[in-house]
């Protein structure tokens, strides 16, 4: 494996320049964004002409970081002799507090001019997509401009081709990666459906199988918990790129989080924006996705796209649109893609949330009676699908040998090498380490399950605490099509602190996320598998 970087030049620091400051440490976690505090009686701040949220370039020891302005009252903030660095400025600087440091006015970002066009509804060519993810990526775009880009983006609807310039920049600014073979395969879904853990499964047959397959996932942002969060529950996720390449090399996949990689950097800065304001346009998710694939290094995707009433795709005309606009991306950036649309319609598995998540993957990976059904069988269908990117196996083939590797035992002993090769953290299959605390919600009428809200389900477990508490979440007791009787339990929920419960139990007396009536009132959805 090498890596690549891009060749963006860094533009020059500004002239003015201050005299040495103290460096402080502000223990404040800002999200993604770098900030500088100076006090308002500070000699620099009155004599350069500061402006609060304007942006800024601090320097000490050889080293720059750009952040964002704030301005505080408080000495015992900062000092007026002082500049303070919010975690994760301070973190790139590796220095001390007390360290020297000058602090200027940044150069406004190049690429403005092309964001203005944006914003008045101008169509932006390759040039103007590629400057833009480089200032984002520098961390030279204020979150007001980067606001101002996402809504752009996503009011005036990109057109195909803008698409493909959007994921092109995006990979094109930082970290690429070059595993020197092919095919280089992953699996990826857009999200939406609690449990859906189908990576920590379709991996290790797919290793199993001798593809390559290193899968960095992220941590849940919205959702009860995401790949790496249920991961962790098993195995270290947080390796260096070189232990990650090593451990990959020998045994063909891996399952860590990707926020060590550099992947796609600028992507990372627009979700921060992008998430609080639940905006989720076709073209950045395309966007999103597939650059974060292309950097990593894949030859080859499969793309899960649930459809279902309360996942985020609700139509097949809608997916079959999204369909389309994946595969003409991907093929513009030579990647090969195998778009699946699935159904979408409930949770998959049993469990939601870290520890449950994990308990029903090994489960399925023991060929443990007890494992969900629908999990099992969507994840064979899947890493069926990987297998055949394999010249060697002939269309339609795959999901026998995927089961046949899961059935056998190899499917297992691959996922325990890579947990062990991670770093392996205790993990009682039989008896996992739920939350200390619980309680059942009980259907009022009997009849047929009908209906399951994705986002109720989801909004409930992330009450009782999951996926801070790995523990807690939410262990579904029925799914579609199942009869139950009046007073008979739907599922149950674990926290670990009285107050996650009862914030819970609240919401489930709101609404309990399940529909009870007869057999023919089951939506139907028209999908793959």
């Amino acid at each position: 494996m090498t890596r690549k970087r891009s060749s963006a030049t860094v533009p020059p620091a500004s002239s003015a320049d201050t005299f040495p400051l103290s460096l402080r440490r502000v223990a404040i976690d800002t999200y993604r964004e770098n900030v500088a505090y100076l006090h308002r009686d500070c000699a620099v701040y009155r004599a350069e002409g500061f402006q609060a949220l304007s942006k800024v370039e601090v320097r000490a020891n050889g080293q720059r970081v750009l952040a964002t302005l704030n301005v505080v009252d408080d000495t015992a903030i900062v000092g007026c002799g002082e500049v303070g660095l919010s975690e994760d400025a301070f973190s790139l600087l590796a220095l001390n507090d007390g360290h020297p440091a000058r602090i200027s006015q940044a150069l406004p970002p190049s690429s403005i001019p092309a964001l203005h066009r944006k914003m008045a509804g101008e169509r932006l060519d390759r040039d103007d997509f590629l400057a833009i993810m480089r200032d984002i990526a520098e961390l030279r775009y204020s979150k007001i401009e980067l606001t101002a880009f996402v809504v752009a983006c996503s009011q005036g609807e990109l057109d195909r081709e803008e698409v493909f310039f959007l994921t092109d920049a995006m990979a094109a600014v930082g970290q690429r990666l070059d595993w020197h073979e092919r095919p280089v395969v992953d699996k990826h879904c857009i999200g939406g459906i609690p449990g859906n853990r189908t990576s920590m499964l379709v991996v290790p047959i797919v290793a199993a199988h001798g593809m390559l397959c290193p899968k960095t996932s992220s941590r849940a942002i919205t959702s009860p918990a995401g790949t790496a969060d249920t991961m962790e529950v098993l195995a270290n996720v947080e390796l260096p790129m070189q232990q990650l390449a090593e451990m990959v090399r020998t045994h063909r996949g891996c399952l860590a989080w990707g926020g060590t990689a550099a992947l796609s950097p600028a992507d990372d800065v627009l979700i921060s924006v992008e998430r609080p304001l639940s905006i989720d346009s076709p073209g950045q998710m395309v966007a999103s996705i597939l650059s974060k694939k292309i950097a990593a290094g894949s030859t080859h995707l499969v793309l899960d796209i649930p459809v279902g009433p309360t996942a985020k795709v609700r139509s097949m005309p809608e997916a079959q649109r999204l369909r389309k606009l994946f595969q003409f991306v991907a093929s513009q950036c030579n990647l090969t893609i195998d778009v699946v649309i699935t159904d979408g319609r409930q949770p998959i598995g049993q469990g939601i949330g870290p520890v449950l998540e994990a308990r029903d993957v090994m489960r399925v990976l023991e060929n443990d009676p007890a494992a969900p059904n629908d999990l099992r069988q969507k994840a064979l269908r899947l890493a069926g699908r990987m297998l055949e990117f394999d010249p060697d196996v002939r269309g339609g083939d795959g999901f026998a040998i995927a089961r046949d590797i899961l059935e056998s035992g190899r499917a297992l002993a691959r996922m325990d090498d890579i947990i062990r090769a991670q770093g392996a953290k205790p993990f009682d299959r039989n008896a996992p380490s739920l939350a200390r605390l619980s309680f059942e919600v009980c259907t009022p009428c009997g009849g047929t399950v009908t209906a399951i809200d994705n986002q109720q389900l989801a909004r409930i477990a992330r009450l009782a605490g999951a996926p801070k508490v790995q523990g807690a979440g939410v262990d579904l007791l029925h799914k579609l099509g199942d009869t139950v009787k009046s007073g008979s339990p739907l599922y149950r929920v674990y926290a670990d602190y009285a107050s996650d419960l009862e914030f819970a139990r609240h919401a489930c007396d709101e609404r309990n996320g399940y529909a009870i009536g007869g057999v023919e009132e089951m939506a139907h959805v028209f999908v793959e598998f």
